[in-house]
């Protein structure tokens, strides 16, 4: 009798044979997965390294890309008052940590005339804790011109605004020291019409406008403004700045608003990017006494190493009157209080608590 041999391998060896083709199964997906988290991981750590570095990236970037290109531009920008070597007038990146002053001016001016200044804010910048003070003086202001003796045809005392068309930023500068009896280190004008050009290459700025702004007096230029849009164009950021049928308190909060609104709207990459194309439309339309190493120090203060800075903001006081013309009579008392307030933000001793109790009741 023949035994039966199964032609069956035994069901041990069966076993053995499965379990060794899950196990390679089992290690190539294993290898699979370590190859992906391993590449989740770079990417995860890309990103990373991308947002904890990249105040450190747009730095490098701005020193070695955007500043290169457009130091030729700002160096064509720069014109000197004639006192500069006065204390308190040197352009110099020497004590850049310390607080300084500008005059900034917003002019009107056509062809080779100087043109009315119709913008006049005394700035005081202290960079070591990032605040900034905003002194507004209304166009009308009726004050004592400096130089205008000298100047045929000119008048000793009318609107400081006058002051750029006698004898443009020196005379400004000159006026409004004697006015406020405070330094000026440095002086910074742009006309109008690169205001414009400057505005719609930043791509337009955002303005808090949410009710129909419009000239109706017939005297005035045509001029109407839509609120709630997202987005407003450089030709209705300069109605905006521009606009004078509220209050002179209304049309300079109106330009401090603007200057904080272009600032934030100068803060975005693509506009940092694109700084040579912005710098070179600004041309000829922006002058200043800051040397051009200063300016780009500033600018990446401002833009790259911290938020907007905080500003305090204050207008000249007075009341308006009517004589020959109409004038903005300023208040004694404010003017001298601004004096007070403006020692206390050029002193770098002067703590947080300080600058508070001097500009009480004008934070912006």
């Amino acid at each position: 009798m023949k035994n039966n041999q199964s032609t069956h391998p035994p069901a041990s060896f069966t076993l053995s044979r499965i379990e060794k083709k899950k196990g390679k199964k089992k290690k190539k997906i294993s290898k699979k997965m370590k190859i992906w988290y391993a590449s989740l991981a770079i990417v995860l750590i890309a990103g990373l390294g991308s947002f904890i570095f990249r105040k450190e990236l747009m730095i490098f970037g701005f020193d070695n890309v955007v500043a290169p290109t457009i130091e030729h531009t700002l160096n064509e920008s720069y014109v000197p008052l004639e006192d500069t070597e006065e204390a308190g007038l040197q352009p110099t990146t020497e004590n850049k940590d310390h607080p300084f002053s500008i005059l900034l001016l917003g002019t009107d001016q056509r062809g080779k005339e100087n043109g009315l200044s119709d913008s006049i804010i005394y700035t005081v910048i202290r960079p070591m804790d990032h605040k900034a003070l905003l002194v507004s003086i209304p166009r009308d202001s009726y004050t004592e011109i400096i130089g205008a003796e000298n100047i045929k045809g000119a008048r000793t005392k009318t609107k400081i605004n006058a002051a750029h068309s006698y004898g443009g930023p020196q005379m400004s500068v000159d006026t409004v020291k004697n006015l406020l009896n405070a330094p000026i280190d440095y002086y910074a004008t742009i006309n109008f019409n690169g205001l414009v050009g400057v505005m719609d290459a930043l791509g337009g700025v955002v303005l808090p406008i949410t009710k129909v702004i419009e000239n109706k007096n017939p005297i005035h230029e045509k001029l109407r403004i839509e609120p709630n849009k997202p987005i407003y164009s450089g030709k209705e950021a300069l109605m905006y700045v521009r606009y004078r049928e509220d209050s002179d308190f209304k049309r300079t909060e109106r330009q401090r608003i603007f200057l904080k609104s272009a600032l934030e709207r100068m803060k975005r990459i693509d506009n940092i990017l694109n700084i040579q194309n912005i710098i070179e439309i600004a041309g000829s339309n922006f002058k200043t006494n800051m040397k051009s190493d200063f300016i780009l120090d500033l600018a990446k203060k401002v833009i790259l190493e911290g938020g907007t800075p905080e500003i305090t903001s204050h207008m000249l006081q007075g009341e308006g009157s009517h004589t020959d013309q109409w004038y903005y009579i300023l208040d004694e008392n404010d003017v001298k209080r601004t004096h007070d307030m403006i020692e206390v933000w050029l002193n770098p001793e002067s703590t947080e608590a300080d600058l508070t109790t001097a500009s009480k009741d004008d934070a912006a």
